[in-house]
């Protein structure tokens, strides 16, 4: 079997690569083993446009936030669903010192915090407990990560692009301007998998790191669903089935991939001083993602094996830079034009060189 392009893992990179790809005519086949606890299925699924204690606007935040609006209604219109809302976020801020954080980043430009009004304020009290009124942040957008893979993976099983087994890389055989892997060859391999990218030698001298994320899913039938709400560290997302995304952490101590009772009664303790509507928790979730040490993705091609590329390490913002980065290594690839030069993996040229 001959294909332009052999694309490994079909979370949100995969997806989006194999997606801006194909949309260029290239023939592509993607290698993936359906997880349903990957770190994309287990994401919270928003696109906010601030974050940490200081408010800061995030890497790109203005570009992103047009880009990603258009790449997502692209590929939803493609597999047939609407799988991005622009639904924003109310926070509630959980001191007197992170208000002021928000009051001070209302007159940025461009501003993505704003007042809310006092009567709307009032209309909340009865479902939450909060001390120093909320303010919202918008554009702010949420994803339906799930109807998102499994409309695509839907697609390439049509068009005979998806090869649905685990990867094994010991198979693969790494030329200068080809790569073999099985029956299967292909000018260039990208490997968008995730955790085990990292385990490949010639991604291991990257300076990544995992985290684990748990989150608990929540019924709360009272609550309105057109809101992401925030409170701190601890964000409600309107999930599936009526339920509510309830997380989340970043632990980089973790002994295994497994939900945990520290996180499950922390958690719940803090969902309790929260809500005052009835609410039943229904399950734990968890999952490991790779993040870079910089916050910065791994995007383009390895110095020593130029048939071997990486899409990976997007963190806990994956959401907003996978499909803006899929569109520049696609077009990296279809038309030579240079990726970002933060993100290119050949920044760690010198790293890379000792594999």
């Amino acid at each position: 079997m001959q294909v332009d392009y052999l694309i490994i893992g079909q979370g949100i990179c995969g997806t989006f690569l194999s997606h801006e790809l194909h949309q260029a005519g290239k023939k592509i086949l993607v290698i993936d083993e359906s997880q349903p606890f990957s770190s994309t299925k287990v994401a919270s699924g928003v696109i906010n446009p601030v974050t940490g204690r200081q408010v800061s606007t995030t890497w790109m935040a203005e570009e992103l936030m047009s880009f990603t609006w258009q790449a997502y209604t692209h590929i939803g219109n493609t597999i047939g669903s609407n799988i991005i809302q622009n639904c924003g976020i109310l926070a509630f801020p959980p001191s007197q010192q992170m208000r002021e954080a928000y009051d001070g980043k209302m007159n940025d430009t461009p501003a993505f915090i704003h007042p809310v009004a006092a009567t709307t304020v009032q209309e909340y009290i009865p479902l939450f407990h909060f001390f120093h009124g909320a303010v919202h942040i918008q554009p702010a957008y949420h994803i339906d990560l799930h109807t998102l893979l499994k409309g695509w993976r839907h697609q390439l099983l049509t068009q005979n692009s998806l090869l649905e087994e685990s990867f094994d890389a010991t198979l693969l055989q790494l030329h200068h301007d080809r790569v073999i892997y099985k029956d299967i060859q292909a000018e260039k391999i990208i490997f968008c998998n995730g955790t085990n990218t990292f385990q490949h030698p010639l991604w291991q001298k990257l300076p990544y790191s995992l985290n684990k994320g748990e989150a608990l899913i929540a019924d709360i039938p009272d609550l309105p669903p057109n809101q992401i709400y925030k409170f701190g560290i601890t964000t409600l997302v309107p999930w599936y089935d009526g339920l509510w995304w309830v997380g989340s952490t970043y632990d980089n101590r973790f002994e295994d991939a497994l939900p945990t009772e520290i996180f499950l009664k922390k958690k719940s303790a803090e969902l309790a001083s929260l809500v005052k509507c009835p609410y039943t928790i229904v399950d734990h979730i968890a999952s490991i993602r790779p993040a870079t040490v910089e916050r910065r993705p791994f995007v383009g091609f390895h110095p020593q094996q130029p048939a071997a590329g990486i899409f990976n390490g997007m963190g806990t913002k994956g959401c907003s830079l996978a499909p803006y980065f899929a569109h520049q290594l696609a077009q990296h690839l279809t038309q030579n034009t240079p990726t970002t030069p933060a993100a290119d993996v050949k920044r760690f040229g010198s790293l890379l060189s000792l594999s």
